[in-house]
């Protein structure tokens, strides 16, 4: 999938004109000069009448060069955002139009760091939304009658049967920007009033991940790269969909990654690529799954594997079996926190002994959304706030709240930080987990470990983010 030309304005080009009148005539500044005013404005206008008015209104001679509708309106969400309720419908009328419009989308979504796009038909509007910083931003409105073309379109570039429309379809599209490729996950799946649409943009550059930029506090990474540091065990990391899991198994990966090692991984997608590392796509539809992999990784003289997921007990047995044998496992699995790994194995059916011998290192992490530094604002707190039952660290009497602006889309958050809990299983612990207890809060305050709502509650109080974005992690403890 080619890219189209892209048309890029400076800050000086954007200052020349308003917001309103860029909106209102659907016109972008090109250059200015004493007697002249280029612009760019929507082709489907008439530009003899609009040639007319803006010149009244500027007191120049005013010049117009026709760009394609989709193309203004992708430009003027980015030099002239404007709030949610302010959206206009865009048309994207024949397949070439709706071609440019896509890779327009994608460029602006990768350029906002937007994780996903959903395309999404209803009863009385189609609209295009970005999740960026795991918060759904609806970004574009578009015609009713252009939107079948335009998940045909969608549907062409990832290789899917248009004819289809009655059932879900998978596809990839291979996207190239600014000299990067990166590769896009299509889902299409028919709802009610049409299909629906989402691209998963994923980044196979792992250049920038770094262990010491994800969040960790000192006390945690050093307890963290010490289990990384193990010959053997099983180092797994919990945490819903989204948490950033997968990134900290990566930044992991980027540290163990010397010639000296056999690394291999087993992964649903391939999400990154890292050159010096044997990396395997799931396809379980030919029967390539975690523990078939498994298998075969063992015959393969590996040092380090892993999994991108243990979500099952033949996994998990599979796992335990290459901790045993003296291999590093690094994996994720889903629990609300780092010790409720240990039971979640356990209700797999791998024996509390086997646990407590190849578990290396349990981590739970989450994402907390950062209050946008523009809008944020300053009140009082009242602790009658938190939840019922819930004893504050310390006492907090000032909170910043989220209050919305351009910069952040109207959210009141920019950026995201992450929070981890992360527990090394010494003899100890491993006596803990051969006995079945499942109280250690006393065991890990002597240790000075800090749980996944004490993180979460020090970026509260240092005015990084809002009680209601710690809410969930406070109730739970």
């Amino acid at each position: 999938m080619e890219l189209i030309p892209e048309i890029t304005l400076t800050t000086d080009q954007v200052h020349l004109l308003g917001k309103e009148q860029a909106w209102h005539y659907r016109i972008l500044p090109k250059e200015k000069s004493d007697d002249l005013f280029q612009l760019y404005y929507d082709s489907e206008l008439d530009p003899g009448e609009l040639q007319d008015e803006l010149e009244i209104l500027t007191g120049l001679k005013v010049q117009l060069h026709p760009l394609p509708p989709a193309h203004i309106a992708r430009l003027l969400s980015t030099y002239y955002l404007r709030a949610q309720t302010d959206l206009t419908i865009t048309r994207v009328k024949g397949e070439s139009d709706a071609i440019n419009y896509l890779q327009m989308l994608i460029v602006e979504a990768r350029n906002l760091n937007s994780s996903d796009i959903h395309i999404e038909s209803y009863e009385s509007k189609c609209r295009v939304r970005f999740r960026i910083d795991g918060m759904m931003i609806e970004r574009y409105l578009l015609k009713q009658e252009d939107y079948p073309e335009f998940i045909n379109i969608i549907k062409i570039q990832a290789n899917l049967d248009i004819a289809e429309k009655r059932l879900p379809q998978d596809g990839r599209i291979t996207f190239e920007h600014d000299e990067h490729q990166f590769d896009i996950r299509v889902s299409v799946l028919p709802t009610l009033f049409g299909e629906k649409a989402v691209l998963r943009l994923l980044n196979n550059d792992a250049t920038d991940i770094d262990l010491n930029a994800l969040g960790f506090s000192k006390f945690d990474l050093d307890n963290y790269i010490q289990g990384v540091k193990r010959p053997n065990g099983i180092l797994l990391i919990s945490g819903p969909t989204g948490s950033g899991k997968t990134t900290t198994l990566y930044a992991t990966l980027k540290e163990l990654n010397k010639n000296i090692r056999n690394i291999l991984t087993i992964e649903d997608p391939v999400e990154y690529t890292l050159e010096g590392i044997n990396q395997v796509q799931l396809k379980e539809s030919i029967g390539l799954g975690f523990a078939s992999a498994l298998r075969t990784f063992l015959r393969q003289d590996p040092d380090v594997i892993m999994v991108g997921e243990i979500r099952d007990p033949e996994t998990a047995n599979m796992a335990i079996r290459a901790a045993l044998t003296g291999h590093l496992v690094l994996s994720t699995i889903h629990t609300n926190s780092a010790w409720g790994t240990v039971s979640r194995l356990i209700d797999m059916g791998i024996p509390s002994f086997l646990v407590a011998n190849t578990l290396n290192t349990t981590v739970a992490q989450r994402l907390l959304r950062l209050l946008c530094p523009h809008c944020k604002k300053a009140e009082e707190f009242d602790k009658s706030q938190y939840p019922k039952h819930f004893k504050p660290y310390e006492e907090v009497n000032r909170q910043y709240v989220a209050k919305g602006c351009e910069a952040c889309y109207y959210t009141g958050y920019k950026g995201r930080k992450a929070v981890y809990e992360v527990i090394p299983i010494d003899h100890e612990l491993g006596i803990e987990i051969k006995q079945g207890n499942t109280y250690i809060q006393n065991l890990l305050g002597e240790r000075g470990i800090k749980t996944l709502a004490e993180n979460a509650f020090n970026l509260f109080r240092d005015g990084m983010t809002t009680l209601d974005e710690i809410y969930p992690l406070l109730f739970n403890y």
